[in-house]
C-alpha cells in the first residue's frame, strides 16, 4: 500500500481515475475448480492487527474453552438425547404438560413451559417418539435417528380434538415439514407479518440485517442502513431487539441503522405489519424484531473466515482519511477529541486574547487532506460456541458468538449540484462538483445468549449483544460555487463516524395449566461518536493559478465535534390465561430513555494572511508556524450548526386483549393498549448561549380489532383495523439551528410539533401449498391526522429546512407474495424455489398553504415508493448439502427531499441490484461460500428536475468464505 498526500495545485481525483476492470476481468468460476484470488486482492492486516484482534477475542476463547471443560459429556455414552418442542397446529403455541416418551427405552418426560421437553437416555439408533394429552389426537414420529452420545432436536405438531381421535403415525422427515407449516409466522401470528430466517439469510451474500431486510415484502432500504416499509418514512417504523426497543444512535433520525447487526448473529428478522394490543403502538409502517441466534440441540463450534475485493476498489487508486490508530478495531483515537482548550472558551462569549486564539489553532489535530491510497479488499472472522450441556446439576443452554468484518468501498464517478429555478417552470444547475469517495469500514459484534429450564414450568434466560462498526470516509471534489463567484473550488472533507449499541435482558417464562406468565428486563444503549470532523475549502482566483486557502468567512476551514449518547431501561410482563380455544391476554410495559446530543462546529479563518501563505498544503498552514508567540493572524469561531440537547423520555403502557374463537375456523383477536408517554427536551444553540425547553405529554387510547378466519386447511383471510400514532423525533422538537458546510441546508426544530395519529385497515388472503411454500395477497390503506414533514420556512436569504404538522395525508397499497417450488412443472425442477414479493403504493400528503410552510402542497409523501418489487431463484435439492440462489431487487423512484416553491421535489431513481450466492460443503464439515453483490452496478442517483444533485456508482463485490463445524 502506498500513501501521497494530496497538496496545493492538486487538483482532486477525477472519476477518470477510478479504473473500471472491463468485462474480461472478471473471473469466470470452471465447474471443475475452486476459484483462486490473487494475493493482491486479500486484504493484510496492518501488523498491529494480530495481538489487538486476540486481546479482543481472548476473553471469550477462554469463557468458551471453560464452558466446554466444565460441561464436556463422559466419554463412552452411548444413549443419546432428543429435545425439541410441543406444538399446537393450528396456533404455533407450545404445549405443555404433554406425555412425551420413546417406547424403545425407558426415556419419558412432561412438556414444560412454552412446550419444551427434553429425553434423556435415550437409545442409539432409530426410535419413535410419541407424545399424548387430553384434548388433543396422540402422535408417534417414527425414524428419528439418534448417535451415540448426540443430541437430535425433533418437534412435534399435534391437531387438537373435541373428542379423541385415533393415533397418528408419521415419519420424522414428514413432521418436519408439518413443523415448518405450522411455525410459519404468517400463518400463526395474531397479526399480519413478514419474516426472513437465519435459513434464508445464510442462502445470501447479505451481511447485516439491513441487507437481509431488503428480501421482505414492502420493504426498502435507504442508504444500506434505514428501513422503510410500505412506502412509509423512517418515523413510521419502530426496531426491537429480542423485543425490546432499541434506541437510536442517530442524531437526526429515529429509525435504528440496520448495518449495525452482522447477519451472523440473527435468527430471524420479523416485520409486523398491523398493531395489535400487546405490541408498542408507535408504528404504522412496522415494528421489526430482530431475534438473535437460539442454542443448537447439540453442542457446536463454528468457525468461519472470508475475503472479497471490489472491482472499484481494489488495486484503485483512492481518497483515504488519515488515521490516528484503532480505527480498524472500529475505536477512535484519543487525538481526535476536543481540544481542551476549545471546551474551555465555551461559548466564545468572553474576550480570548490572541495567544488563546493561536493555541487553539495548535490543538485541532492537524489533518485536513486526504492521503492516496491504492485499495485493498475485504474480510472477516467469526467464531461461535453453542449447545445444552449441564453445569452443576442444571442443564444450560448457551450461545457465545463473535464476529469481526473489514472492507473498504468506494464512490465512483461521484458528482453533485444544486437546482435553481430557471424562471421558465424548469431548473437550471448550480454549485457542481466532480470527485470520489473513499470509506474504510468495520464491523464488530458479539452476543452471549443463556437459557435453562426450572422445573417443568420456567424458563429463565439471558440475552447480551455488543455491536460496534466504524466508517473512516475522505471526500474529494473539484467544481464551482455562487458563494465564491463561480470560481474553481476544491473541497476537501475527512470524516470518522463510530456507533455502538449494547443490550443486555434478563426474563423468564411461566407457565402451568392454562396460565402463562413472562417478563423480561432491559437496559440498552447506544453511541454515535462523530469527533473531528473536517472541511477544507481552497479556491484558485485565476485560471492556471495555484488554488489558495480559502480563508475569509466560517466555510474555508471547519472542525465538527459530535457524540450523542442514549441510554433506556425497560421493563415489561405479560399474563395470558387460556380457556379452552379462547384466551386473555393482559400486560404492561414501562420504558426510560436519557439521550445527550452535543454538536459543536468551529470556522478558522485568517484574513491577513499573505498570497503565498495561502498557497501552501493544509498541513504546512497549520503546523504551528503562523500561531507562534505575536503572530495574530488566525481567528476561531462557533458556527450556528453547532448545537447541543438532552432528552428524557418516560412511557408507561398497559393493554388487554381477547383471542376468541366462533366456531372451528374464525378467530377474533380484539382489544386496546393505553400508552402515556412525557418527554423533556432541552435545547442550546453554541452560537447564541439560548436554551429552549419543550415537554409534550401525551395520554392516547389505540383500539385493535382483528379477524382471522381459516377458509380451508392451507388458506386464511385476515382482517384488521387500528388506531396507532407517530411521535416526533427528539432532534426535531430541539430549537437549535445546524447546518452543513458550503451549500449545506440550515434545519431547525419545532418545539410546536405535535404527535400523529394514524388509523389502519388491512385484509390479506394467505395460501399455504406445502411445507416452505405461501402465496398471499393482501391490501392496506391508512388515513393521517396531522403528519410531520420537512418543509422549507420562507426566509428572504438562505433557505431553511424545519419540520411542520401536515393537514393530513392518505396511504394505500396492494402487497403480493409467493414462494412455491417448480416440482409442479417438472418432477427434474423440485429442488428449485421461485420466491417474489411486489408492493404497490400510493400516497397523497396535504401541506397547508403558510408562511412557514414553501413546500409543494400537495405530493407523494417523503420517502414513499410507487412500487418495490423482490424476486429470486434458489436451488436447493433435499439430497445435497449445497444451494444456489439468485436476488434481484429494485425500488421506484421516491421523494428524498421535498421541493422547495418553484422547485420540483428531490427525486432517487430506481436501481436494479442483482446479487448471486452459492454454497456447498467441501471435505465433510468445511463449508464453502461464494457471493456476488451489486452485479449490475446500476448508479445511485438523485434528481431534481433536470439538475442531477448526487450521482456515483459502487461497483461490483465479489467475496470467498470458509466455514468448519464442529
Amino acid at each position: 500500500m502506498t500513501r501521497q498526500r494530496l497538496g496545493t495545485g492538486h487538483t482532486p481525483l477525477p472519476s477518470a481515475a477510478l479504473p473500471v476492470l472491463p468485462s474480461t476481468a472478471l473471473p469466470v468460476l470452471p465447474s471443475t475448480a475452486l476459484p483462486v484470488l490473487p494475493s493482491t486482492a486479500l486484504p493484510v492486516l496492518p501488523s498491529t492487527a494480530l495481538p489487538v484482534l486476540l486481546s479482543t477475542l481472548l476473553p471469550v476463547l477462554l469463557s468458551t474453552a471453560l464452558l466446554v471443560l466444565l460441561c464436556a459429556p463422559a466419554a463412552g455414552q452411548d444413549a443419546g438425547r432428543i429435545v425439541g418442542r410441543v406444538i399446537d397446529a393450528q396456533t404455533g403455541a407450545g404445549v405443555s404438560n404433554v406425555t412425551v416418551d420413546v417406547p424403545e427405552g425407558e426415556a419419558g418426560a412432561l412438556s414444560g413451559v412454552d412446550g419444551r421437553y427434553v429425553l434423556v437416555n435415550v437409545p442409539a439408533g432409530a426410535v419413535t417418539v410419541r407424545a399424548r394429552s387430553i384434548g388433543y389426537g396422540t402422535k408417534a414420529v417414527t425414524g428419528v435417528q439418534v448417535r451415540p452420545g448426540g443430541t437430535v432436536e425433533q418437534d412435534i405438531v399435534l391437531e387438537s380434538a373435541a373428542v379423541e381421535l385415533m393415533a397418528i403415525e408419521v415419519t420424522a422427515a414428514a413432521e418436519r415439514g408439518s413443523v415448518v407449516r405450522a411455525l410459519d409466522q404468517q400463518r400463526s401470528a395474531a397479526s399480519i407479518v413478514s419474516a426472513v430466517t437465519a435459513e434464508q439469510i445464510s442462502r445470501s451474500p447479505d451481511g447485516d440485517a439491513a441487507a437481509a431486510m431488503q428480501r421482505i415484502s414492502g420493504v426498502t432500504v435507504q442508504d444500506g442502513k434505514y428501513v422503510f416499509v410500505r412506502g412509509l418514512g423512517e418515523r413510521y417504523t419502530t426496531t426491537s431487539l429480542n423485543g425490546a426497543r432499541i434506541p437510536s444512535p442517530e442524531p437526526e433520525r429515529k429509525v435504528v441503522p440496520l448495518d449495525l447487526f452482522p447477519s451472523g448473529l440473527l435468527q430471524t428478522i420479523t416485520t409486523s405489519k398491523t398493531f395489535t394490543p400487546d405490541q408498542p403502538g408507535d408504528f404504522s409502517g412496522a415494528q421489526v424484531d430482530i431475534r438473535t441466534r437460539e442454542f443448537p440441540g447439540e453442542r457446536q463450534l463454528t468457525v468461519s473466515v472470508g475475503a472479497g475485493f471490489n472491482e472499484r476498489v481494489t488495486g484503485a487508486i483512492l481518497p483515504a482519511a488519515p488515521s490516528s490508530g484503532g480505527e480498524w478495531l472500529a475505536q477512535a483515537g484519543g487525538d481526535r477529541a476536543l481540544p481542551r482548550s476549545v471546551a474551555r472558551a465555551g461559548d466564545f462569549t468572553g474576550a480570548l486574547s490572541q495567544s488563546e486564539l493561536n493555541q487553539m489553532v495548535n490543538d485541532f489535530r492537524n489533518a485536513w487532506s486526504a492521503d492516496r491510497q491504492t485499495g485493498r479488499g475485504s474480510s472477516s472472522l467469526g467464531l461461535s460456541l453453542g449447545g445444552t450441556d449441564p453445569l452443576f446439576g442444571q442443564d444450560i443452554s448457551y450461545l457465545l458468538s463473535g464476529t469481526y468484518s473489514y472492507g473498504e468501498e468506494a464512490r465512483a464517478e461521484e458528482r453533485r449540484a444544486r437546482a435553481l429555478a430557471d424562471g421558465s417552470g424548469g431548473t437550471q444547475e448550480v454549485d457542481r462538483f466532480n470527485g470520489a469517495t473513499g470509506r474504510t469500514s468495520v464491523l464488530l459484534g458479539g452476543l452471549a445468549n443463556l437459557s435453562t429450564l426450572i422445573g417443568q414450568h420456567t424458563r429463565a434466560f439471558f440475552n447480551g449483544t455488543l455491536n460496534r462498526t466504524a466508517d473512516n470516509e475522505a471526500r474529494v471534489e473539484l467544481g464551482s460555487s455562487e458563494n465564491h463567484g463561480g470560481m474553481p473550488t476544491q473541497i476537501q472533507r475527512l470524516r470518522f463516524v463510530q456507533r455502538g449499541i449494547h443490550s443486555a435482558q434478563l426474563g423468564a417464562e411461566h407457565q402451568t395449566g392454562r396460565h402463562t406468565i413472562d417478563w423480561s428486563v432491559t437496559a440498552s444503549g447506544v453511541r454515535r461518536y462523530e469527533p473531528d470532523r473536517s472541511e477544507l475549502v481552497r479556491a484558485q482566483t485565476e485560471p492556471g493559478e495555484p488554488f489558495r486557502w480559502f480563508s475569509a468567512g466560517g466555510e474555508g476551514a471547519v472542525r465538527t465535534f459530535g457524540d450523542l449518547s442514549e441510554s433506556a431501561r425497560e421493563a415489561s410482563a405479560n399474563y395470558r390465561l387460556s380457556l379452552g380455544a379462547a384466551a386473555v391476554k393482559v400486560g404492561g410495559l414501562y420504558r426510560r430513555t436519557e439521550r445527550d446530543a452535543e454538536n459543536r462546529a468551529y470556522s478558522i479563518s485568517a484574513t491577513q494572511l499573505p498570497v503565498s501563505a495561502l498557497e501552501l498544503t493544509p498541513e504546512q498552514i497549520f503546523d504551528g508556524r503562523f500561531t507562534a508567540d505575536g503572530h495574530a493572524y488566525m481567528r476561531v469561531a462557533p458556527l450556528s450548526q453547532g448545537g447541543s440537547y438532552s432528552a428524557a423520555d418516560r412511557l408507561s403502557a398497559g393493554y388487554a386483549m381477547l383471542d376468541v374463537p366462533l366456531g372451528g375456523r374464525v378467530r377474533v383477536i380484539g382489544g386496546a393498549r393505553v400508552e402515556r408517554s412525557e418527554l423533556d427536551v432541552t435545547a442550546q444553540s453554541t452560537l447564541a448561549n439560548v436554551t429552549t425547553r419543550t415537554s409534550p405529554s401525551y395520554t392516547d387510547v389505540l383500539p385493535s380489532l382483528a379477524l382471522h378466519v381459516q377458509l380451508a386447511d392451507a388458506h386464511n383471510l385476515r382482517f384488521s383495523v387500528s388506531q396507532t400514532l407517530a411521535r416526533p423525533e427528539y432532534r426535531e422538537l430541539a430549537d437549535v439551528q445546524y447546518r452543513e458546510v458550503l451549500g449545506g441546508e440550515n434545519v431547525r426544530g419545532n418545539p410546536d410539533l405535535e404527535r400523529t395519529l394514524i388509523r389502519n385497515a388491512d385484509a390479506r388472503w394467505e395460501w399455504y401449498p406445502a411445507a416452505g411454500e405461501v402465496v398471499s395477497v393482501a391490501a392496506f390503506a391508512k388515513q393521517f391526522d396531522a403528519p410531520i414533514e420537512r418543509v422549507y420556512r420562507a426566509t428572504s436569504g438562505t433557505s431553511l429546512v424545519t419540520f411542520v404538522n401536515a393537514a393530513a395525508a392518505e396511504n394505500i397499497g396492494v402487497e403480493l407474495e409467493a414462494r412455491k417450488r417448480l416440482g409442479f412443472v417438472a418432477e427434474p425442477l423440485e429442488a428449485f424455489t421461485l420466491f417474489t414479493n411486489v408492493t404497490l403504493m400510493r400516497s397523497v400528503i396535504e401541506i397547508a398553504r403558510s408562511a412557514s410552510s414553501q413546500t409543494n402542497a400537495e405530493r407523494h409523501m417523503v420517502g414513499q415508493a410507487p412500487y418495490v418489487v423482490n424476486a429470486g431463484l434458489t436451488w436447493a435439492p433435499e439430497w445435497r448439502t449445497s444451494s444456489v440462489t439468485l436476488l434481484y431487487n429494485t425500488v421506484g423512484e421516491r421523494i428524498v427531499s421535498a421541493g422547495e416553491v418553484p422547485l420540483p421535489d428531490v427525486i432517487e431513481r430506481p436501481r436494479h441490484v442483482l446479487d448471486f450466492s452459492l454454497r456447498t460443503s467441501v471435505l465433510g464439515s468445511v463449508s464453502l461460500k461464494l457471493d456476488a453483490k451489486n452485479l449490475l452496478d446500476a448508479p445511485y442517483e438523485l434528481v431534481q428536475g433536470d439538475v442531477t444533485r448526487e450521482y456515483y456508482r459502487g461497483g461490483r463485490s465479489y467475496a470467498v468464505g470458509l466455514s468448519w463445524n464442529r
